[in-house]
């Protein structure tokens, strides 16, 4: 089980699972559903399996780039920690046990669930295809709000899909800046990535236009639904930090990479989630 965590980053599961919340307590608050514990259960599990089943198709299908790349030889099929076999076998599993959740929560998310998939594993082609890359990742990142809204009212929402465009617009920005590690190998081996097409520059400029969008992004629900002072406090600590990533990586200084993506994500939509919360919990307190 350790190995499989490692496969899949559990961990980074961190970046969309708190927005997925978003997107599920944005239903029960807004609709006249109420909280259901099996349904949240429902939604946790299709959260998990669908990123682990993206995580391992993608290290499957990149085992031979990882293992000549330095900074990812080390990962498990590279290392021979997990065969790809095994991988391979473990996405499956996941994508098998994705859909049987979604038939548990309601007929629209079980006939949504293949696209969901498709967009979820397409990503780990694109990079041999086009520098659009990260914006498919971002895609299927954003699905979760959205998704989870879904689980809940069995509609469509304007608010839900503001909050799956920010979750885009931000997986984009900040999977630009880790990307620009890769740089010089993945032009070398012709891998699409924008910093490899573009250069560090432009693609740190890009990534800084994506953050600027996000941020607006998330304020955009104001104008659809009531919303209190604890949901301005988390737009703010979102987009100090957004700035903050910024700020510590530069196109000629890439030490902190991981502090930006891993960290500093990690945080800002941890700390969103939780103010989003906290103003449902105080009944959109005012100023």
């Amino acid at each position: 089980m350790k190995k499989y965590l490692s496969l899949v980053l559990f961990a980074h599961s961190i970046f969309a699972l708190p927005f997925a919340i978003i997107g599920f307590f944005l239903a029960i608050s807004t609709t006249v559903y109420e909280f259901d514990w099996k349904l949240f259960a429902l939604m946790l599990l299709c959260m998990v399996t669908a990123r682990n089943a993206a995580m391992a198709f993608n290290r499957y299908l990149d085992r031979d780039i990882d293992a000549l790349n330095p900074r990812t030889a080390i990962r498990d099929i590279p290392a021979g920690r997990i065969s790809a076999k095994n991988a391979l076998q473990f996405t499956l599993v996941n994508c098998i046990i994705f859909v049987l959740a979604t038939y548990f929560i309601n007929p629209l998310c079980l006939l949504l669930s293949p696209i969901a998939l498709f967009v979820i594993l397409f990503y780990s082609y694109m990079k041999r295809i086009s520098p659009l890359c990260h914006f498919v990742l971002g895609l299927g990142l954003g699905l979760a709000p959205v998704g989870a809204y879904l689980a809940v009212a069995g509609h469509f929402d304007i608010v839900p899909i503001c909050y799956g465009f920010a979750v885009l617009t931000w997986v984009s920005g900040f999977d630009i800046i880790y990307a620009m590690q890769d740089e010089s190998f993945d032009r070398a081996h012709n891998l699409k990535s924008i910093p490899a097409n573009y250069g560090a520059v432009r693609a740190l400029q890009l990534s800084s236009v994506l953050h600027v969008l996000s941020f607006v992004l998330v304020l955009l629900p104001i104008w659809f639904i009531d919303l209190g002072l604890f949901y301005y406090i988390g737009v703010v600590f979102y987009g100090l930090l957004l700035i903050y990533q910024h700020r510590i990586v530069s196109a000629t200084d890439l030490t902190r990479v991981n502090r930006a993506f891993m960290t500093t994500n990690g945080v800002a939509s941890v700390i969103f989630a939780l103010f989003y919360l906290l103003d449902v919990v105080a009944g959109h307190w005012k100023f």
